[in-house]
């Protein structure tokens, strides 16, 4: 070791943002065991590295003892006050016993020390900084389809989107730049394994929350969502704020705020409603686009028995009872809807 050696391990701890304490730390550990393995010339050993020189040296560490029973071990008072009259009883004496050829094994076991800690150090940075992103969207390309699985380029990883975490429908095609919500983080044995979807509620969540300046200031709240992707989505929204309109906001100048999500979810149908603590409210406007006549409900059983008319009911339940179903999933109540007289 020598003073380049430190400034350029110096430099690329700084390049990778890992503590070069850290790295010598470990390269000093792993010198004990490599002149434990090649020489053994003494039991208890310690080894230094001077963090400026680059200077390295190997120590016996033995103990002052009144009679010596292990020389590997144990140095007599006598001996020891040779090399220092302050040495007493039960004091530890280091003995510089560093080999001549010990240079060759310390460049190659810190070569060896520090690729590996460097590869452990950006592992732990990197899924530091991408758990940090879950439950967000993230952005990338997508460079390979294996068994199904899109793997997707998102920067310092491959983020993969699993089949089931796909869309219906979707086509996704290699170089195609796509948007995915993060809805796992794993640190692995192969690194830092990221887990995106298509599919979760909450990337149309945060879409809109990305498009809504007024979602990004808090005067309007996403209540709840419900979805079926590539499909349909209701959203509840809500302000306190008596002069803001939440669904405007959402639906934005000209529709264009939800036009623009829409287009990234391939023309996915969305319905934006407005939230309302009470349930007859809300659950008339979860039906949407249906016009309710009269919402019964129950609060034990959290069931609603709603009365649309007769020429909307196929509207209120949607094709294969999906408008429903969503309606339900975004209230939180059980609905049950038949046709009456306006």
């Amino acid at each position: 070791m020598n003073e380049e050696l430190l400034s350029a391990l110096a430099d690329l701890c700084e390049e990778k943002g890992i503590d070069k304490d850290v790295i010598l730390d470990a390269l000093e550990a792993a010198l004990i065991a490599g002149y434990k393995r090649n020489f053994a010339s003494a039991q208890n050993v310690s080894v230094e590295l001077d963090r400026e020189t680059g200077k390295l040296g190997v120590y016996a560490q033995k103990t002052v003892s009144e009679q010596v029973t292990d020389d590997q071990l144990q140095i007599s008072l006598e001996d020891a006050k040779k090399l220092s009259g302050a040495f007493e009883i039960g004091d530890v004496v280091n003995i510089e016993v560093t080999p001549k050829d010990f240079g060759r094994i310390a460049a190659m076991t810190a070569k060896q020390v520090v690729t590996q800690r460097i590869r452990e150090a950006e592992r732990g940075i990197i899924f530091s900084e991408y758990t940090e992103k879950e439950n967000e969207i993230v952005s990338g390309k997508i460079e390979r389809i294996e068994r199904g699985n899109v793997f997707i380029d998102i920067g310092k990883v491959e983020a993969m989107l699993p089949v089931n975490e796909q869309v219906e429908g979707e086509k996704y095609e290699l170089g195609k730049i796509i948007h995915c919500y993060v809805s796992e983080v794993r640190n692995g044995t192969k690194g830092t394994q990221i887990v995106v979807s298509r599919s979760h509620p909450g990337l149309v969540k945060k879409m809109f929350q990305r498009e809504v300046p007024e979602i990004q200031d808090g005067l309007v709240e996403i209540k709840s969502i419900s979805r079926e992707a590539g499909s349909r989505t209701k959203i509840a929204v809500y302000s306190a704020d008596p002069d803001v309109d939440a669904q405007g906001s959402c639906i934005g100048p000209k529709g264009m705020r939800v036009q623009t999500i829409g287009d990234e979810l391939n023309d996915e149908k969305i319905d934006i409603v407005k939230w309302s603590e009470d349930p007859v409210e809300f659950i008339s406007a979860a039906l949407s686009p249906s016009k309710v006549l009269s919402v019964d409900i129950n609060e034990e059983e959290k069931s609603a028995k709603v009365t649309v008319p007769e020429y909307q009911l196929s509207l209120a339940i949607g094709k294969s009872g999906q408008n429903v179903r969503l309606a339900a999933r975004l209230t939180g109540w059980k609905i049950d809807i038949s046709a009456g007289q306006e």
